[in-house]
């Protein structure tokens, strides 16, 4: 059997394949070894394997595609993990990058960018990367992605900046204060998970000018800071906020001479095309 598996920080995808072509799907939460541990990492590992085999049968192949897949080293907890729960498995490790740029062009050309929690971009050519524009995390880049849609809002909010109908409406839905925003996004784990979720408050309320602003200035910071470097004028997108934003996408696209041709929400069933399951 064989497992592939693309994970963002919020949520994983996984299918099992078995000999004779049954597929099973999951879902779960993200596994990132940026912001987890090892414990938590075989925790839901675990908790999955036996509900995509609950035959207990032998797993040959695991293919995982993962976000903080950055490095041979940040790979090591996952494979160690993997290695663990799956011994008798070839275990493949590839950043949540790969698995876009497989998914949107397979062996062609293209620029594959990732809008989800995060965002990722790279050029993409002949079943490889030519060269990427180093996404800086929901710190120190992330532009277009749901967190920093989040964190841009938040700023906000917290500083009196949003409009007073739109904030009543945030805190009628949440119900967070500027004490318990800072602790959570400050005192405890997955503070890119927190921001992000945020995201779909703002694009729910798209309507109101103040939200389509800071949509749009999210996406112009993605387009001027990292698309416009690529020289390349086909586009792919992967992820969540690339599907909500996907008309104000193709309006900018227009403006700045960028073609998007393809928007995935999920790359995972490309991947098994991809892996000829």
């Amino acid at each position: 059997m064989k497992l592939i598996i693309e994970s963002g920080s919020t949520k994983a995808d996984w299918r099992s394949v078995s000999e004779d072509g049954t597929v099973r799907s999951l879902q779960t939460a993200g596994i990132n070894p940026l912001f987890q541990g090892p414990e938590e990492i075989r925790s839901v590992i675990g908790k999955a394997l036996p509900q995509l085999d609950p035959e207990g049968r032998t797993i040959t192949d695991v293919f995982f595609y993962g976000a903080g897949v950055v490095s041979s080293s940040s790979a090591g907890p996952l494979l160690e993990a993997f290695g663990l729960l799956c011994p008798l498995a070839r275990i493949e490790c590839e950043s949540d990058m790969i698995a876009a740029a497989r998914a949107l062009f397979g062996d062609g050309t293209g620029v594959a960018a990732i809008l989800g929690t995060g965002s990722n971009s790279c050029m993409w050519a002949d079943g490889q990367v030519v060269s990427s524009v180093r996404s800086g995390g929901y710190v120190l880049g992330d532009e277009g992605s749901g967190a920093v849609l989040g964190r841009l809002f938040l700023a906000d909010y917290i500083k009196g900046i949003v409009p007073e109908g739109l904030a009543a409406r945030f805190h009628e839905a949440y119900g967070l204060d500027y004490p318990a925003i800072v602790s959570r996004l400050y005192s405890q784990e997955g503070p890119s998970r927190f921001l992000g979720s945020f995201a779909r408050f703002v694009i729910e309320n798209k309507d109101d000018d103040y939200a389509s602003g800071l949509i749009r200035k999210n996406l112009v910071d993605f387009i001027e800071r990292v698309l416009m470097r690529y020289g390349c004028r086909e586009v792919g997108i992967v992820g969540s906020m690339g599907i909500a934003c996907r008309d104000e996408l193709m309006e900018l696209g227009r403006m700045y001479g960028l073609d998007f041709v393809r928007f995935i929400k999920s790359p995972i069933e490309e991947l098994v095309r991809y892996h000829g399951i």
